[in-house]
């Protein structure tokens, strides 16, 4: 069991790697926030509360992951049935145990060092027990890629939310501000263009797996992308405005690079693989809001 457990989290979920996105998704929305609330490190008093969080956020994308994997099941026997769970590389039960002791330990942190925010972990995970279970609607949502966009994709917003309270509350922040509110959406766009991005394809490269391109066609759909791209980069700007003028700059090359890939792609769908450039464009905007919270932190306001 160890054995097959193993193998679907090397191939589905690598533990390592997962926790330490966990990390950076936690102490990117930790900092900004008390960052742009005028906060220096000798306001900051760090403790086992951050790293519980940080605990959270990966455990929760753990359970989510196991949980796609299990309710795709029948699905992934045919369009995918080289991974773990359709293959018979790894059981239904290993991986509701497996996930069962990371999830009971996530809970018993939170009950135990995060009392405060604890309200917003049970939405947290009430809304992953709700996407779990298609809402309890899986006949209407499962067929339909806009609706299992809009109701899955908000999750995101959701762990956004558990981090922001956590840090409002330990803090003593004012909780309506521009900062919390454009905090609430970053990461959440980056994701919902990559869930889009991935299922946009050339004609040529079209099967039986339903995307938004043989939907609404790969024209309208990269459109769309491209919208939620301006929109993510505004709220960037917004979040580092107080912070670096430099990173704006930089922000500001990245949306430009990845306006053209768009053009690109919709002038000649085969030149390349959109959701690679969106990949590699997500990577270093969020490495730029990393750096510009690590920059801000060492040397101030640049």
């Amino acid at each position: 069991m160890i054995k097959r457990i193993y193998l679907y989290y090397k191939e589905r979920y690598p533990i390592i790697l997962r926790f330490l996105l966990g990390v950076i998704v936690f102490f990117e929305i930790h900092f900004i926030i008390l960052l742009n609330s005028g906060l220096t490190w000798q306001d900051f008093h760090l403790g086992i509360s951050e790293v519980v969080g940080a605990y959270t956020v990966f455990a929760f994308l753990l359970w989510l992951r196991v949980a796609d994997d299990i309710k795709d099941y029948e699905t992934d026997k045919v369009l995918f049935p080289e991974r773990p769970l359709p293959s018979g590389r790894v059981t239904k039960k290993d991986l509701m145990i497996s996930c069962s002791i990371f999830q009971v330990i996530a809970i018993a942190l939170n009950v135990i060092f995060m009392r405060e925010n604890i309200w917003c972990f049970i939405i947290l995970y009430v809304y992953g027990y709700l996407m779990s279970k298609w809402f309890f609607r899986k006949k209407k949502i499962q067929p339909s890629l806009p609706l299992a966009l809009i109701t899955h994709n908000p999750v995101q917003a959701i762990i956004n939310l558990y981090i922001i309270s956590f840090t409002i509350q330990k803090y003593e922040l004012q909780p309506f501000t521009l900062t919390n509110i454009m905090a609430l959406w970053t990461l959440y766009f980056p994701a919902l263009i990559w869930e889009v991005s991935r299922k946009i394809r050339a004609p040529k490269d079209e099967t039986d797996y339903v995307t938004y391109s043989k939907l609404f066609g790969y024209k309208d759909s990269t459109i769309f992308v491209l919208i939620l791209t301006i929109m993510d980069i505004i709220t960037n700007f917004i979040l580092v405005w107080k912070l670096n003028k430099i990173s704006i700059g930089v922000l500001g090359l990245l949306v430009a690079w990845m306006t053209w890939k768009f053009i690109q792609f919709i002038k000649d769908p085969e030149k390349f693989v959109l959701v690679k450039k969106v990949e590699r464009y997500t990577y270093l905007q969020e490495g730029t809001m990393l750096l510009t919270v690590a920059v801000y932190l060492i040397f101030g306001k640049i």
